[in-house]
């Protein structure tokens, strides 16, 4: 049986089981071999299962014995929870019995207390009344007898009695008790005197515990407001030896709010009134002495000051607000601070337009001293607006540009100056300016950078750029408006910035900010009208000197040279010369613009160059190696026109090229090629223009095939 149980592990797998059985038998492998003996692996089995019956027998009678044994205890379990209970309810029953009597007893001791203090109380003041008058005849009598009177260490009684006394005192007829009561009232004095004479000892000597008893019973006299201000008084002694009075006043607050609490009864009054006293004697004495000497004599000096110091005390009201100053701290901390700057804010913004205002021409001025540059007025209205547009719409001369030497007159030291000081404005205007006032405020400080930035420099660079662009028929004229162009957009970026960074919090949420927004539209407007008519003079200019380029360097000999068979070069030495010109041109349009205006002005650029290479062909009449020279120049202007990157142009110069073709071809292709792909659309009257150009043109042969 003890052999059984050994094949019994766990987990129990059957199949394990009695694959341990046979390997256990002799003879009884599982995989067989020639010891295999089934008989007795057969006879093993048998063995086995009686052996497991047995066992299982056993274990049935055992478990049998347990669920008896199980039932008997569950039974006598159950019958010691009964008497359990039984025996609760009993205890149950006698814990309330004890407690109604509890109750009762309870009830006859309140209700004896009730009566003894009934008793009690009116003897208590009889009692303390009968003290009272025994003290009262001594001030009648003129001598002051009693202990706690003479006595300094009972002063603590003393005053008690003597406020007590007091109080009675004012009730007396005056014409009766007039000197009792001048007596009472010099001990009221004189005691109150003491009390604060040994609450300032005590607060000398650091003793909290003896001026928190003092300060109580200083509570109940008049007196009581004056030890206070003898804490606070004496708290600020030596608390103000450093240069920064704002973090001495927020060092001391901390430390008396630390301390307030231990020693009166009304924290929070006591703290308030230290804050109090601090503001209206240190910080405004403080804050006096740095403004008033600058107020009349350095405005920028002064706004910086003043910017710097309310900074400081509002910051240090933000620390204050973490105390308990009483219910609405913030108004009271908000008042503290307008009682102290409301003089200087009033005609802030005054100052401030006034100081920007002349900070702003003088930084404008000392840029145009250093060019030696006299600032000229730039006419407006009747006869120069009359000449100006003639000149834009006719680009006729009418009057002498002006030679600006290559000089733009436009400056970012001056740009960046001129916004830092505004930026510096708006800084100051949002942390000085009432909220109500804000926005209008705002408003004058971009109204000051939109006159001396956009009009008194921009403005006026643009100006004298226009003025000083040549005419179109000028020869080897220095073009310098695109630099003015490249500089002016840069600016436009800071500009644009500071209006988005800084003005539109200020106005975001006010109808200010309608009207800056149309400011500003009708600035830049105005400003690119200006750009775009200095643009498209500048453009006309370079044609110009393209058109003076291909005059002095193109030669009618060029297209229709004496010896046909003896052309050597690729390309005429106009094309080379105007196509460097080009490329340089193209180059400084890009640096100068960004954008989309790039691709604009290229655009126009190229169209006006097609025009006048298309218009300088039809001036010449063309052999048939002039034809391919032509093409040949074409070509190379064509390669030019990439540079562009605008598919315009570059188609504009594909026609072009296809129309050169008509030069060359033999006579009985010309049909076929003016219906190619790139010329077909084109108008009769353009094709028969390039085809009047050949030499041959008169030929019957030729007008034969063309008609």
């Amino acid at each position: 049986m003890a052999t059984t149980a050994e094949l019994f592990e766990e987990p129990f797998v059957a199949d394990e089981y009695i694959e341990r059985l046979a390997w256990r038998t002799p003879g009884g492998g599982s995989r067989g071999g020639e010891a295999f003996d089934p008989k007795r692996l057969l006879e093993e089995f048998v063995n086995h299962i009686q052996e497991l019956q047995v066992m299982d027998e056993r274990i049935q009678r055992k478990v049998e014995k347990l669920e008896q044994q199980c039932q008997k205890e569950a039974k006598e379990f159950a019958k010691k929870v009964q008497e359990l209970q039984k025996s609760n309810q009993v205890a149950f029953q006698h814990f309330q019995e004890l407690d109604e009597h509890i109750s009762y007893v309870a009830t006859k001791v309140c209700h004896l207390g009730d009566q003894l203090e009934g008793v009690n109380t009116p003897r208590q003041r009889a009692v303390e009344a009968q003290k009272l008058m025994k003290y009262f005849n001594e001030f009648l009598d003129g001598e002051l007898k009693s202990d706690v009177f003479t006595n300094s260490e009972k002063i603590k009684e003393a005053a008690d009695i003597i406020q007590k006394l007091h109080l009675i005192a004012q009730e007396l007829p005056f014409d009766r008790f007039s000197e009792v009561k001048s007596k009472i009232a010099s001990k009221y004095h004189d005691l109150e005197c003491q009390l604060i004479q040994e609450f300032t000892s005590a607060q000398r000597r650091g003793e909290i515990s003896r001026m928190r008893e003092v300060a109580a019973v200083l509570l109940h006299f008049k007196g009581y407001s004056h030890c206070v201000d003898v804490y606070i008084k004496q708290c600020q002694e030596g608390a103000f030896l450093r240069n920064d009075v704002f973090e001495d006043a927020a060092i001391l607050c901390q430390r008396v709010n630390k301390q307030v609490g231990e020693i009166f009864s009304n924290p929070e009054t006591v703290l308030a009134k230290l804050i109090q006293n601090i503001f209206e004697v240190k910080l405004q004495s403080y804050v006096k002495d740095q403004l008033e000497e600058h107020r009349k004599s350095d405005a920028e000096q002064y706004l910086k000051n003043l910017y710097d110091l309310y900074t400081r005390t509002t910051n240090l009201s933000s620390k204050l607000m973490e105390f308990n100053l009483g219910t609405d701290k913030q108004t009271f901390l908000s008042k503290l601070i307008k009682a102290i700057f409301i003089s200087y804010l009033e005609n802030y913004i005054e100052v401030e337009i006034g100081y920007l205002k002349s900070r702003s021409a003088m930084i404008l001025q000392r840029y145009y001293d250093s060019k030696n540059h006299q600032k000229r007025s730039i006419g407006t209205g009747g006869i120069q607006d009359l000449k100006e547009r003639l000149r834009q719409r006719t680009n006729l001369p009418l009057g002498p540009s002006i030679d600006t030497h290559g000089e733009t007159f436009l400056s970012q030291d001056v740009v960046v100056n001129l916004l830092q000081e505004t930026k510096q404005a708006f800084e100051r205007c949002h942390r000085l300016s009432d909220p109500s006032d804000l926005p209008k405020n705002a408003f004058r400080i971009f109204s000051m950078l939109v006159e001396f930035l956009c009009t008194e420099h921009i403005d006026y660079a643009l100006e004298t750029g226009l003025a000083g662009i040549p005419s179109s028929d000028s020869k080897n004229a220095n073009l310098y408006f695109l630099d003015v162009v490249h500089q002016a957009n840069t600016i436009f970026h800071l500009f644009d910035k500071q209006f988005n960074d800084h003005l539109m919090p200020l106005i975001s949420s006010s109808p200010k900010l309608s009207e800056c927004l149309q400011k500003k539209k009708d600035i830049i407007e105005q400003m690119e009208v200006k750009l775009d008519m200095g643009i498209d003079r500048t453009l006309n200019c370079m044609i110009g000197q393209m058109k003076h380029i291909l005059a002095a360097e193109q030669k009618k000999t060029d297209f229709k040279p004496e010896d046909e068979n003896n052309v050597l070069i690729q390309y005429t030495n106009a094309c080379v010369k105007v196509c460097g010109y080009v490329r340089k041109q193209v180059e400084k349009i890009r640096n100068s613009m960004d954008g989309k205006n790039v691709d604009t002005v290229l655009m126009e650029f190229g169209v006006r160059f097609h025009r006048l290479i298309y218009e300088h062909l039809q001036q010449y009449s063309y052999s048939c190696m002039g034809g391919m020279l032509a093409i040949c120049d074409v070509a190379e202007y064509r390669k030019c026109a990439k540079d562009f990157k605008i598919a315009l142009v570059l188609q504009l110069f594909d026609t072009l090229h296809a129309l050169c073709n008509l030069l060359v071809v033999a006579p009985d292709n010309l049909k076929q090629v003016c219906s190619g792909e790139q010329l077909a659309n084109l108008d009769k009257n353009i094709l028969h223009s390039f085809v009047q150009l050949r030499v041959d043109y008169r030929s019957a042969r030729l007008a034969r095939h063309f008609s």
